[in-house]
């Protein structure tokens, strides 16, 4: 968020600028919706979303966050597993031997600076239909080509099928979630997912990474010069409190087995109980 937002939200009540900023957003969809749903690309991202609705019904899948804990958990039991990376993961794909079932990204600056990693991953992966710009100079196509997704900023809601809109629900986990409900998974376990963070500051505000990075498995994640944007923990809890509310309405469960995860929404496991 720039600081002149900031400085506005700080002036005004929030029951003044809630509203205002629904509004804003709502208009930025607007003016998005017809690319996002009628241009070319996007129609094949779309058939292609098509495809994969209930692809996995009634299986489980691992949901793999970015958080330091991974250091401390055993990923080669996932290596038959149905897995969900999310943006930089593949930083450990050399160490594990192998990658994750599909990726996943929707944060602009994540794209924009690493969108030469991620056009030269050949797997299957989900980026935001706002970021497609920054990979028309790679002329992917064929099975390396994203799926390009609609994803927005604002507007809560959960969606149970991935050809529409998606809240972002403020981190890339929630639009996994969704994306594995869209695949019919019944339960969704997720790891990595630490919900701490050691740099601090206003929620969503852009950053200039000095060093090392200390909220992440690897400290080039976000290394020094790397531009991100600090986490909004409330929202994300928001939505994972939707998220866990649509997987029990369908009959399904998301399950925390993070080690020393401090996200208190979903029930916990222990990491090792899950595999016989």
């Amino acid at each position: 968020m720039s600081d002149l937002r900031q400085r506005i939200k700080n002036l005004f009540p929030p029951s003044l600028w809630h509203p205002l900023s629904e509004t804003r957003y709502a208009l930025l969809r607007a003016a998005q919706w017809p690319a996002a749903m009628l241009h070319p690309l996007r129609g094949e991202s779309i058939a292609r979303l098509a495809a994969l609705k209930d692809k996995h019904k009634g299986e489980r899948c691992f949901i793999i966050g970015n958080g330091p804990s991974l250091k401390e958990t055993d990923i080669s039991l996932l290596k038959d597993e149905y897995t969900f990376g999310m943006n930089r993961i593949y930083l450990a794909f050399p160490e594990w031997g192998f990658r994750t079932s599909y990726l996943v990204s929707v944060n602009d600056l994540v794209i924009e600076q690493c969108a030469r990693d991620l056009a030269g991953l050949e797997m299957s992966k989900f980026f935001s239909w706002r970021t497609h710009r920054y990979f028309a100079p790679f002329k992917l196509s064929g099975s390396n080509q994203p799926h390009f997704l609609f994803t927005t900023h604002s507007g809560p809601k959960f969606a149970r099928d991935a050809c529409g809109r998606l809240w972002e629900g403020a981190t890339v986990t929630y639009v996994c979630l969704q994306l594995a409900f869209h695949m019919g998974f019944e339960k969704a376990i997720l790891i990595g997912v630490d919900h701490s963070f050691t740099t601090q500051g206003a929620a969503n505000k852009t950053v200039v990474s000095q060093g090392d990075d200390p909220n992440h498995f690897d400290p080039s994640y976000f290394g020094e010069g790397f531009r991100c944007q600090l986490p909004d923990l409330d929202a994300s809890e928001q939505a994972y409190c939707m998220a866990r509310q649509a997987y029990q309405d369908a009959g399904g469960q998301v399950v925390d087995a993070t080690i020393g995860g401090k996200l208190q929404v979903f029930p916990k496991a222990a990491y090792d109980s899950l595999f016989d």
